[in-house]
C-alpha cells in the first residue's frame, strides 16, 4: 500500500521523466521525419538521390561522432544546462531548416540538429537515474524506449501527412515546435544540480575529443562510402580509423583528465553492455535493411503491403517498451537481458523458416517475436550500465552506451547489407531472382542468429560472474 510520501514523490518524478522521455522522442524524430521528404527534396534541390541522402547521413554522422563528448560536457558542466543547450540547437536549426535555398547548407544546418541530437540523448539517458529512484529506473528506461520507437515508428506518417499538407519544410516547423515544448518542459521540471567534477582541474580533453572524433568518421564514412561497393578509399579510411583508435587510447592514458577514463572498461560488466549493445544494434539493422527487400523482390508484396508489415517491428516496440522497463524492475537486469536476447534468436531462427511456409505473415509473426526481445534487452542492460555508475560519469557512460548503438547501426545497414549482397549474388538486388533474394535474406539472418548467441554467451558469463561475487 502506497504511503503519502511514495504518492509525493510518484508525482515528483513524473514530470521531469515526462521531459526526458519528450526529449528522447524529438531526438529519432530528426531521423524519422526528414526519411519521407528525400524525394521531395531531390526534386526541390535538383540532386541525385545520393547527394540527398547525406541529409540523412550528415545527422548520423555528427550524432555518433559527438556522443561521447557531449556526456562528458554533461558531466563537467551540468547535465540539465548541456540537455537544454541540446534541445536549442536542435530545434534552432529545424527552423532554419525552414528557410535554406541550396542543399549544401541544408545539409550544413542538419549536422547543427546532429550536434544538438547528441547532446540530447546522451543526456536524457544520463538524467534518468537523478530523476528516478533506484527502483524504478528500469520503468524508465523502458519509457525511454519506448520514446525512441514512437519516434521512429511515428515519423514518417506524421511527415507524410506534413509535407502533402504543407510542403517540406512544414516537417521541420513541426520539429521546432516540438523542440520548443520539450526546452520549456525540461526548463521547468528538470532538477537544477551543480556538476560534481571540479572544473579547474578537469577541463575538457580537446586532444581526446579530437582524436575519437577523427576516428569515428573515419570507421562511419569507411564502412558507409559506396553504398557497399568497396574501394581502396574504403581500405584506407579503415586503416585511418585503427591508427586513430590507437593514438586516442594512447592520449587518454597520458591526460591527467581524459575524455574517457580507460580504467572504466576494467569494469567487466560495463565492457560486457557495450559489446552486447553493439552487436544487438548490428542485428536490429541488418533487419530493417534486409526486410523490405526480401518482402518486396521474394515474396511480390507492393509498397503499401511492405510498410504495413514493417510497421510490426515499431508497433511492438511501442507496446512493450514499458512493461519491458517493470519487468526489469522485477525480476533484475542479468535475467531479462539473457531472456530478451533469447527471445531475440527464437524470433531470427523464426525469420528463417516462417516466412517460407506463411508468406508475409510468417515474416510478421516473427518480427512480432523478434522486437519485444530487444526491447527486454534495450531496457535491462540500459539499467544495468547506468544504476550503479558514479554520478560524474553518468554523461560519458551515457554517452559509450549511444556511441555502441549507433556504431552497431552503422556496422548492420553497410556490412551487414553487404553479406546479403554477397549472399544474394548480385550487388544489384533489383534485378536478382526471388530465389536469390530468399537466400541472401536467410544467410543474413543465419549471421544474425551467431551474433545474438554470441551476446546470450557473454550475457551468461556475466551473469554467474555476479553470482560467484555475490556468494564470495
Amino acid at each position: 500500500m502506497e504511503t503519502v510520501t511514495d504518492v509525493v514523490q510518484h508525482r515528483l518524478e513524473k514530470w521531469p521523466l515526462r521531459s526526458l522521455a519528450l526529449a528522447m522522442l524529438l531526438s529519432s524524430t530528426g531521423v524519422s521525419i526528414p526519411n519521407v521528404a528525400l524525394p521531395t527534396l531531390a526534386l526541390e534541390f535538383a540532386a541525385t538521390f545520393s547527394e540527398v541522402q547525406w541529409i540523412i547521413l550528415i545527422y548520423l554522422l555528427v550524432m555518433t561522432v559527438m556522443t561521447v563528448t557531449a556526456g562528458r560536457l554533461g558531466d563537467l558542466y551540468g547535465r540539465r544546462k548541456v540537455l537544454l543547450i541540446g534541445i536549442l540547437l536542435f530545434t534552432g536549426a529545424a527552423f532554419l531548416c525552414c528557410f535554406v535555398t541550396t542543399l549544401w547548407m541544408f545539409i550544413g544546418t542538419r549536422a547543427i540538429q546532429g550536434l544538438g541530437a547528441a547532446l540530447i540523448m546522451a543526456l536524457t539517458l544520463a538524467s534518468v537515474r537523478e530523476t528516478v529512484s533506484k527502483d524504478k529506473v528500469g520503468s524508465a528506461m523502458g519509457l525511454m524506449g519506448t520514446m525512441s520507437a514512437v519516434g521512429t515508428a511515428s515519423g514518417p506518417s506524421i511527415g507524410g501527412l506534413v509535407i502533402s499538407g504543407f510542403g517540406w519544410r512544414g516537417a521541420f516547423f513541426v520539429m521546432a515546435v516540438l523542440g520548443l515544448v520539450s526546452f520549456f518542459l525540461a526548463l521547468r521540471f528538470l532538477p537544477l544540480r551543480k556538476p560534481q567534477v571540479v572544473l579547474e582541474s578537469q577541463g575538457l580533453d580537446v586532444i581526446g575529443t579530437w582524436l575519437l572524433g577523427a576516428t569515428l568518421a573515419a570507421y562511419s564514412l569507411g564502412v558507409t562510402l559506396g553504398g557497399g561497393h568497396w574501394s581502396n578509399i574504403n581500405w584506407v579510411l579503415l586503416v585511418a580509423t585503427a591508427i586513430g583508435l590507437v593514438l586516442f587510447l594512447f592520449a587518454e592514458t597520458k591526460l591527467g583528465s581524459p575524455l574517457v577514463r580507460l580504467s572504466l572498461f576494467r569494469n567487466r560488466g560495463i565492457s560486457a553492455s557495450l559489446v552486447m549493445n553493439a552487436i544487438v544494434a548490428t542485428v536490429m539493422m541488418s533487419t530493417l535493411v534486409v526486410g523490405p527487400f526480401y518482402l518486396s523482390r521474394a515474396l511480390g508484396l507492393d509498397t503499401i503491403l511492405v510498410g504495413v508489415v514493417m510497421s510490426v517491428g515499431p508497433i511492438m516496440s511501442i507496446l512493450t517498451g514499458i512493461p519491458s522497463g517493470r519487468f526489469v524492475d522485477r525480476f533484475g537486469t542479468s535475467l531479462v537481458t539473457a531472456l530478451g536476447l533469447g527471445e531475440m534468436a527464437i524470433g531470427l531462427s523464426a525469420l528463417l523458416f516462417l516466412p517460407s511456409l506463411f508468406g508475409w505473415i510468417g515474416y510478421m509473426i516473427s518480427v512480432a517475436i523478434l522486437s519485444p526481445g530487444y526491447q527486454l534487452f534495450q531496457a535491462a542492460n540500459n539499467t544495468a550500465v547506468m544504476i550503479d555508475v558514479e554520478s560524474e560519469e553518468r554523461g560519458v557512460i551515457a554517452g559509450l552506451l549511444n556511441l555502441s548503438r549507433n556504431l552497431g547501426l552503422i556496422t548492420g545497414a553497410s556490412v551487414m547489407g553487404a553479406v546479403f549482397s554477397f549472399a544474394s549474388g548480385s550487388t544489384r538486388i533489383s534485378k536478382s531472382s526471388s530465389h536469390s533474394v530468399a537466400i541472401g535474406m536467410k544467410s543474413t539472418f543465419l549471421v544474425d542468429i551467431c551474433l545474438i548467441f554470441m551476446a546470450l554467451v557473454i550475457a551468461i558469463y556475466m551473469n554467474r560472474d555476479s553470482i560467484k561475487k555475490e556468494e564470495a
